[in-house]
């Protein structure tokens, strides 16, 4: 491939990348199928790569593969009159939500990714269907590629993708932007999709390795572009900050090894700054307007930790005093128990382990590994070792990934020879 070939390559590669999402919604607003706009978007790339070799990248790449996308769009329809009957009344109940967006100021594709957030993250769809969907449509990963992001075989997700895109036409899913009303009771899910992603990128829950940082990344790049088309919700914006100021210490997460370093020990000199400096900014605007949110507070939490030049430094009772709030807005198992290590590190391990033990009857924390490992470190802390190998013990039968089940090995180790 000679240089002006590989450069065009790149483009494509580059569109492909960045405005996927950006095309599939605009055909997907366009025509009302899901499936449609994902073959005529694909086909529109594959003309792309044969022609912007030879012409060149046109000016206008995006309008290019829309045209050429709706081109072949309407040739199918053409040719299959009954799906064409069925898109219409489609179509007419789509016009009926509300109007198309307007194409950017330069002329090119229109901004209809809001669109595709929502229909991605849509109640009617099961949990696990949303995240995989919006990683297909949203993020432009093939379908092997999300099979890795769950850890399952390429066909299982296959079929899944299957059924999220048929149980959204089945129940009509209408693709629109829930309206002002509808959107408080909507943009958390949405949310919740993103933020599991990031998760599992950041702290996987199974697998050889204890980071992800493909979906982590992957999923600080669809909050940017939320928060783009939603600057006004302080939601969004708190959400992007966690993600921010979470995602900054990947670096001193792991040892050579890709083992686990814990908070205690890291080396903060490997910590992004520039991230840091921009997830406090954002902090500032997730909490200032109105009360606070469920992912601004968690980011005013992962603030205090990034500012501290050190665990013992920490603002302890500010993040106590913070998860108080966070428990208000949200109250959760896993909020308490994390509350309660804050307090061991406010008040001692003998208070900390208070709480936490009174969480133990919460069948949601029995599966949950982390839980145990708190107990058996405040244990050890406390000087109670049998006890807290035991703890490890159980938490070891947990752990999903070998980094976790190493680093618990070793510390049941310790636990036992002490």
């Amino acid at each position: 491939m000679d240089e002006r070939a590989a450069g065009a390559a790149a483009s494509v590669e580059a569109m492909f990348r960045e405005e996927r999402g950006r095309l599939l919604a605009a055909l997907v607003r366009r025509f009302g199928d899901l499936d449609l706009a994902e073959e005529v978007a694909s086909e529109a790339i594959e003309a792309a790569l044969v022609r912007w070799p030879v012409d060149g990248v046109p000016p206008k790449p995006g309008a290019w593969l829309m045209t050429t996308a709706r081109r072949r769009a309407v040739d199918r329809l053409r040719r299959d009159q009954v799906y064409a009957a069925r898109l219409a009344v489609l179509q007419v109940e789509a016009d009926r939500a509300g109007p198309a967006a307007p194409a950017d100021a330069g002329g090119d594709l229109p901004d209809e990714r809001l669109l595709l957030f929502f229909t991605c993250a849509h109640p009617a769809l099961p949990a696990e269907d949303r995240a995989a969907l919006t990683l297909r449509c949203l993020a432009g990963l093939a379908t092997p590629e999300v099979a890795r992001a769950f850890l399952v075989p390429p066909a299982t997700m296959a079929k899944r993708i299957v059924r999220a895109k048929n149980k959204i036409r089945e129940a009509r899913v209408p693709f629109r932007v829930p309206g002002a009303d509808e959107l408080p009771g909507r943009l958390p899910g949405v949310l919740q999709v993103l933020y599991s992603i990031f998760t599992e990128g950041y702290a996987a829950s199974a697998g050889p390795d204890l980071q992800r940082p493909d979906l982590a990344e992957e999923a600080i790049r669809l909050a940017r572009i939320l928060r783009r088309l939603l600057p006004a919700e302080r939601e969004v914006t708190g959400l992007l900050a966690l993600m921010l100021l979470t995602y900054a210490r990947r670096a001193a997460r792991t040892g050579p090894d890709g083992g686990v370093v814990l908070l205690d020990d890291q080396d903060r000199r490997l910590w992004d700054g520039p991230m840091i400096e921009e997830g406090r900014e954002l902090v500032v605007v997730a909490l200032t307007g109105g009360p606070p949110g469920l992912y601004g507070v968690q980011a005013a939490i992962a603030a205090l930790h990034d500012e501290a030049p050190g665990v013992a430094a920490t603002d302890w009772p500010q993040v106590v005093a913070l998860y108080d709030v966070l428990l208000a807005i949200a109250p959760s198992p896993v909020v308490a128990m994390n509350r309660a290590v804050a307090v061991a590190m406010r008040d001692g391990p003998e208070a900390g382990l208070a709480l936490l033990d009174g969480l133990a009857e919460d069948p949601r924390l029995r599966g949950h590994h982390p839980y145990q490992a708190a107990r058996a470190d405040l244990l050890c802390r406390l000087g109670r070792s049998a006890e807290a190998a035991a703890a490890y013990r159980e938490a070891l039968k947990l752990a999903g990934t070998e980094p976790d089940r190493a680093h618990l090995r070793r510390r049941l180790r310790e636990a036992e020879g002490s």
